[in-house]
């Protein structure tokens, strides 16, 4: 049957904001805190790893931009693409970073330990007081030099604030897409690799995903190549950074300060490390603004098979010219296009308009038809080798 034929249940893992659940139109999705076969799963920060989910399970998103939580690959091999919200959180994680440079270049974090060490009975209060800031002298911003590693809305954002602080932005992304470079301020100077950004820079701010390329991106072999008296910032990912090699560097005296949003064992309570309990996102601005564009982007993929944003599928968005459209998920081979083709013809469905496009393993067709497509023609392109789901979208 249809999918528009009855409502799609929603399950909701975490607190998600309600600016974003209240745009899931009532007459068609049912949200739902605990189901063994929903049709979607709305998560957070859940691990979903080792979770089973039902044959109908259609659609993942998480409100927020990391996926790591969520078993991307078994997903793919269902035709279940994985939604997320990158850059909704941007503006937050960059007043974050801005926060950390200066807690670093001002020495606040072991200045406020001071204040609060202090015996406020003594009577010599204002000379301890006098006599202990001298430890804590720090250094201004401007003119000094920042590295930004990872150059997408996050990166970008940090390198423009650092341009307005009147700092000096050298950025590396070997990775970068045709709109982040274009959103990127000319002033960024590129540099060519991670150590080359590590030899010019006094403050190095990671912003990329956490995968098996960028594991321990700064590591024992690079992390001396900082400039003597470096700071470190990590708003990215836990394992981006190699917590040893980073603290044996402190200990050298080569990294001045280490600041992070991950506070693993091994960082606590030592000396140069600022760790702060994961607050990157945690605005009230940024978890509506996550929520808002994941369910945005749910609804659009669920009543009209459209593709922005998912870690897993091409981006695939086409006008509908027609009220009877199919969406299909299948393995990147070939021939799949004329198998497709085939299946549909030889049932008496003409193609209006198509659409297909490929990403890694998957590839995903839109395609509007000028006819009601029969139960019989759908368990047809389901048989085909390499189709991994199929869905039939007339409009409502």
């Amino acid at each position: 049957m249809a999918e528009a034929a009855g409502k799609l249940e929603v399950l909701v893992l975490n607190q998600v904001a309600q600016a974003g659940l209240q745009r899931f139109a009532p007459e068609r999705y049912t949200l739902v805190k605990a189901s063994q076969a929903p049709d979607v799963i709305l998560v957070r920060s859940q691990d979903l790893h080792g979770m089973q989910f039902g044959a109908g399970l259609k659609a993942v998103a998480r409100a927020g931009a990391g996926t790591n939580n969520i078993p991307v690959a078994e997903f793919s091999k269902r035709g279940v693409p994985v939604f997320n919200a990158p850059g909704a959180n941007a503006n937050a994680v960059k007043e974050l970073v801005i926060a950390g440079m200066l807690i670093a270049a001002r020495n606040l974090a072991p200045a406020l330990d001071f204040v609060r060490g202090l015996d406020r009975a003594a009577p010599d209060l204002e000379r301890r007081v006098e006599d202990g800031k001298k430890a804590y002298a720090g250094l201004e911003l401007p003119g000094q030099t920042l590295g930004v590693i990872g150059l997408g809305k996050i990166g970008s954002l940090v390198a423009e604030a650092a341009i307005h602080l009147g700092m000096q932005v050298v950025g590396h992304d070997p990775e970068i897409t045709v709109e982040s470079a274009w959103s990127l301020p000319a002033q960024v100077h590129r540099a060519n690799s991670v150590d080359e950004l590590l030899k010019a820079s006094r403050f190095v701010t990671l912003h990329v995903p956490l995968s098996e390329r960028t594991r321990h991106l700064i590591n024992a072999k690079n992390v001396g190549l900082a400039r003597e008296g470096a700071v470190l910032l990590n708003f990215s990912r836990e394992g981006v950074v190699d917590d040893a090699a980073v603290l044996a560097s402190l200990r050298a005296g080569r990294l001045r300060c280490y600041v992070t949003d991950f506070p693993s064992a091994a960082l606590i309570g030592e000396p140069g490390v600022v760790a702060l309990p994961h607050l990157g996102a945690s605005t009230q601005e940024a978890e509506e603004n996550s929520a808002v564009m994941v369910v945005d982007q749910l609804c659009d993929y669920l009543e009209h098979g459209n593709v922005r944003n998912a870690v897993n599928f091409p981006e695939a968005v086409m006008l509908r010219e027609s009220p009877y459209r199919l969406a299909i998920a299948n393995a990147n081979m070939p021939d799949m296009l004329a198998s497709i083709s085939h299946a549909m013809g030889t049932r008496g469905i003409n193609i209006h308009s198509m659409l297909n496009k490929s990403r890694g393993d998957v590839a995903y067709t839109l395609a509007d038809v000028d006819s009601p497509v029969p139960e019989a023609a759908l368990d047809a392109l389901r048989a085909i080798d390499g189709v991994l789901a199929v869905r039939y979208l007339p409009a409502a």
